[in-house]
C-alpha cells in the first residue's frame, strides 16, 4: 500500500511539474542548447576550426614512411637494386666473362641477370621554408571563414530568439482576446436569457432570440479559432525548443520599446559584420594571388635501407639524402598578374556591397521605427474606441430592455465591440513584430 501511495504521489508531482507554465527566460535557455538548427550551426563552427588546424599543420611539413617491395629481372633494375643495397661487385659488370667473349659480343650475365627481389624502407621528411606567404594567407582565409560561421550561428540564434519571443507574445495577445470575447459571450448569454424572458411575457419576438443565438454562435466560433491558433503556437514553440511544451507564462500584452540608437544597430548588425568579414577574406585572397610572384623554398631529408630481404643488414645498407629546393616561376603568360587584378576587383565589389548593406539597414531601421510609431497611435486610438464600443453596447442593451431599440441595433453594437477587439489584437501583433525585428537588426537578446 505504501508503495502504491509513493507511486501515485510521484505521478502527481510529475504532472504538477509538467503543467507548470514555461517562463520565457527558461525557454530562451533551452533554445540555446536544444534547438536543432543552432546545434547544426555549432557543428559548422567546429568544422571551420578543424580546417584552420589542417592549414596550420602545413607549416610543420610531412613525414612519410615508404616501403617498396619489387621483383624484377630487368637488367637496369637488378643492377640498380644491388647499387642501392651497396652489394654491387665486378661480376655484376660481367667481369667473370672477360676473355671468353669477343669485345663486341653482349655480356650475358650483365644483360640477362636472374630475377631479384628488392626491399627498400625509407623515411622522408619535407618542410616548406617559404611559400610566398601562401600558407599564412590561407590560414587567414580560414580564420575569417570560422568567424563567418560564428556570425551565421549568431544569426540563427538571433532569428530563433525573435521567433520564440514573438510566439510567446502572440500567445499572450490571443489569451487577452479570448478573455475579452468570453466577457462578450457572457453578456450574450445574459441577453439570451433576458430575451427569452421577454418573449415569455410577450415583450419580444422569436426573431430577436434567433439573432442573439446567431451572434452567440459567431463569438463561440471566434473563440474556438483563437484556441486552435494557441495550439498551433504550442506546436511551434515545441519545435523551436525540440521538446513538448503544453503551458507557457502569459506576458504583458505590450512590449517595451528598446533603448537602442541607429549607430548601435549598425555596429552590431550581423549582416554588416558578415560583409566586413567577407572583405577580410577577399583581402587574404589577394595575398594568395600575389604569392605567385615569390619563390617557393623547401628542404627535405630522407634515410633509407635496402636489401633482398626485409630490413636485413640495416647498418651496412643504410643511406641518407638531404637537400633544398627553390622553385620560382619567372613567366606564365601574365596569368598571375590577371589573377591579382581579378582579386582586387572582387575586393572593390565587396567594399561596395558593405556600403549598400549599411544603406539598406538604415532604411530598414527608419521604416521599422515609423511603423512602430504608427502602431502606437493606432493602439491608443483603438483602446479608446473599444471603451466607447463597450459603453454603447451597454446603453443599447438597456434600451432594448426598455423597448427603445431593436435587437438588430444591439447586435450591430456588439459586432462593433468584437471588431475593435480583433483590430486591437492585430495592431498589437504588428507593433510587437516590428519591435522584435528592430532588436533582431541590432543582434540583441542572445
Amino acid at each position: 500500500m505504501q508503495k502504491i501511495f509513493l507511486i501515485l504521489f510521484s505521478v502527481l508531482l510529475t504532472n504538477l511539474f509538467a503543467s507548470k507554465p514555461l517562463t520565457l527566460n527558461k525557454a530562451l535557455e533551452i533554445l540555446q542548447t536544444q534547438n536543432i538548427e543552432i546545434k547544426i550551426a555549432s557543428l559548422d563552427v567546429d568544422s571551420a576550426k578543424a580546417k584552420i588546424d589542417v592549414a596550420n599543420g602545413n607549416n610543420w611539413g610531412k613525414l612519410d614512411l615508404i616501403q617498396d617491395v619489387v621483383n624484377s629481372d630487368d637488367a637496369g633494375n637488378v643492377f640498380g637494386f644491388k647499387l642501392t643495397s651497396r652489394e654491387a661487385s665486378f661480376n655484376d659488370f660481367g667481369f667473370s666473362e672477360f676473355g671468353n667473349i669477343a669485345m663486341d659480343e653482349p655480356i650475358q650475365g650483365l644483360n640477362y641477370p636472374d630475377s631479384q627481389t628488392f626491399f627498400q624502407t625509407k623515411l622522408k621528411y619535407e618542410l616548406p621554408i617559404f611559400t610566398g606567404y601562401k600558407i599564412t594567407s590561407y590560414s587567414s582565409i580560414l580564420k575569417s571563414m570560422k568567424k563567418m560561421k560564428l556570425l551565421d550561428k549568431d544569426k540563427i540564434i538571433n532569428e530563433k530568439i525573435y521567433e520564440l519571443k514573438k510566439s510567446y507574445h502572440d500567445m499572450s495577445l490571443l489569451n487577452t482576446s479570448i478573455n475579452h470575447l468570453n466577457i462578450i459571450l457572457s453578456n450574450i448569454i445574459v441577453l439570451e436569457n433576458t430575451t427569452q424572458n421577454m418573449i415569455d411575457v410577450g415583450y419580444a419576438k422569436k426573431v430577436d432570440l434567433l439573432e442573439v443565438k446567431a451572434k452567440k454562435g459567431n463569438v463561440e466560433r471566434l473563440i474556438s479559432q483563437m484556441k486552435h491558433n494557441q495550439k498551433l503556437l504550442y506546436h511551434y514553440i515545441s519545435f523551436l525548443l525540440n521538446q513538448k511544451v503544453v503551458s507557457v507564462e502569459i506576458l504583458q500584452a505590450s512590449v517595451l520599446m528598446p533603448n537602442i540608437n541607429d549607430e548601435d544597430i549598425l555596429q552590431n548588425n550581423l549582416d554588416i559584420q558578415k560583409a566586413s568579414t567577407g572583405l577580410e577574406i577577399r583581402d587574404s585572397m589577394t595575398d594568395v594571388a600575389k604569392s605567385a610572384y615569390y619563390p617557393m623554398v623547401g628542404v627535405f631529408a630522407e634515410i633509407a635501407t635496402a636489401d633482398n630481404s626485409f630490413l636485413s643488414n640495416i647498418s651496412d645498407h643504410k643511406a641518407y639524402t638531404v637537400g633544398a629546393r627553390l622553385q620560382w616561376n619567372l613567366f606564365n603568360g601574365g596569368v598571375d598578374y590577371y589573377k591579382i587584378q581579378e582579386a582586387k576587383v572582387e575586393q572593390l565589389k565587396v567594399e561596395s556591397q558593405i556600403q549598400l548593406a549599411q544603406h539598406a539597414i538604415i532604411l530598414k531601421i527608419k521604416k521599422l521605427r515609423t511603423e512602430i510609431q504608427t502602431q502606437d497611435s493606432e493602439i491608443a486610438s483603438l483602446n479608446k474606441e473599444l471603451d466607447l464600443a463597450n459603453e454603447i453596447y451597454k446603453n443599447y442593451e438597456g434600451r432594448y430592455k426598455e423597448k427603445l431599440s431593436s435587437m438588430s441595433d444591439v447586435i450591430i453594437k456588439q459586432s462593433e465591440q468584437i471588431q475593435k477587439i480583433l483590430q486591437l489584437q492585430e495592431a498589437k501583433n504588428k507593433r510587437n513584430e516590428r519591435i522584435f525585428a528592430l532588436v533582431k537588426l541590432a543582434n540583441g537578446d542572445k
